[in-house]
């Protein structure tokens, strides 16, 4: 019969360091329950992953796979903090900035912002990409959520928020490719035609700049903010809000 704690035997090892598990973890979890740093962008703990960024992709067993989705299993032999896993870690986090209109100084998310402080713990230097500007919308029709697509990363958190714990699916994903992007689900398209409050845990799980409230812009100064006074790296840091 399973526990709910790890026995002796199980365990795999993560850069050579010996992680235990429970039954059911996968890498992802169990190295964030152990203190161990898997950079991620579109995990949470409150919600069944999906592996979409990729960004927590290490080496099981010389086999590249999604830290957030692979099971843990005894003996398995992990490489996350690698060369070659960083430099790949590096190339998708600039083509996530290049994809959006990420102007960090100007934006009221930074210091809070998942990927801004993965960026900065991966060393992250220039894009080294075009960058693509794109033009969406900003929606300012509800009375106290601001939503600005232009800042999204298609990470899904707020689908997933906004379905299986608020019960409102008032988001989705559109389009294909290059195409893809966030929407709101009401007749207009707009934010401000749904019933979503900023109770909502839609209103408050984006971990960039996408979904903000309304009247509170830089109430917690910069050099204040989450990721100014610990770094994404250190334990109880690492996931969206």
């Amino acid at each position: 019969m399973s526990t709910s704690t790890a026995t002796p035997d199980a365990s795999f090892t993560l850069d050579g360091e010996d992680v235990p598990f429970r039954p059911g973890e996968t890498i992802l979890q169990a190295a964030q329950r152990a203190g161990h740093y898997v950079p991620h962008l579109c995990w949470h703990p409150e919600f069944h992953p999906h592996g979409s960024c990729r960004v927590c992709t290490v080496k099981v067993n010389g086999r590249a796979g999604a830290a957030c989705t692979v099971q843990a299993a005894a003996g398995l032999a992990v490489e996350s903090s690698t060369d070659e896993l960083n430099a790949h870690r590096k190339t998708l986090l600039q083509m996530l900035f290049v994809e959006g209109n990420h102007f960090c100084p100007s934006c009221e998310k930074s210091g809070n912002c998942l990927l801004q402080a993965t960026a900065y713990e991966a060393g992250m230097e220039g894009p080294h990409f075009e960058e693509f500007y794109p033009d969406r919308p900003v929606d300012a029709s509800h009375p106290d959520i601001l939503l600005d697509f232009d800042r999204c990363i298609l990470c899904e958190l707020c689908v997933r928020a906004s379905a299986d714990v608020d019960g409102r699916n008032i988001f989705a994903i559109a389009g294909h490719g290059i195409d893809t992007h966030l929407v709101v689900n009401s007749p207009s398209g707009k934010l401000g035609d749904t019933d979503m409050t900023l109770a909502d845990r839609a209103a408050s799980i984006c971990p960039v700049g996408v979904i903000l409230p309304k009247r509170r812009g830089f109430a917690v100064p910069i050099g204040e903010r989450r990721y100014d006074v610990k770094t994404v790296a250190e334990p109880g840091n690492q996931e969206a809000s």
